[in-house]
């Protein structure tokens, strides 16, 4: 399945417009806009930069930060009043519509990075053979893919074709 392409403009304007309704009741505190706002600015410089894998992660990991800092926010300030004005009611829902957008333009900013060409991969490999966990038992790798590298003072060269001396003989004829 083809991913759609989805404009960087896009998202940062999308987030800013809820997030500036999200800001016109005051009920939630001054770290919410300058969180979010400061992320935005973050995509705005990943826009500037189109070619720079280090701003499109920075707004990535920003806009995961603020996922978090979002669900804090909304369930220790949302108002308890039955009887709430419009305006706030207005304001919470579209800060809400904000929070439930952002795993997918998640998504989209990680398939940005990947075009970008960044790899970060996330290695696993836990090998415990015995009942007893020790520490040398399992090995949690984090970083970039490794596995095209190829050394420059010993480079390989290319074998677009295979070897013809370990080629198998044909098989005989009938």
């Amino acid at each position: 399945m083809e991913v759609p392409a989805v404009n960087l403009k896009a998202i940062i304007l999308v987030h800013w417009l809820l997030t500036t309704w999200g800001c016109m009741a005051y009920w939630l505190p001054i770290s919410y806009p300058w969180g979010n706002f400061t992320i935005l600015a973050l995509g705005v410089w990943a826009v500037a930069q189109r070619d720079s894998i280090d701003a499109i992660l920075m707004f990535l990991t920003g806009l995961l930060l603020t996922i978090l800092t979002d669900i804090i926010h909304f369930s220790l300030y949302y108002p308890q009043s039955s009887s709430l004005p419009d305006t706030t009611r207005f304001s919470a829902g579209m800060a809400i519509f904000s929070l439930l957008l952002k795993p997918l333009s998640c998504f989209f900013a990680y398939q940005m990075y990947r075009e970008r060409g960044g790899e970060y991969a996330f290695n696993l490999d836990w090998e415990a053979s015995s009942e007893r966990y020790s520490a040398q038992d399992g090995v949690l790798n984090v970083g970039q893919d490794r596995s095209s590298y190829q050394p420059i003072d010993h480079p390989e060269p290319p074998r677009p074709y295979p070897d013809v001396a370990t080629k198998a003989s044909p098989p005989p004829p009938y």
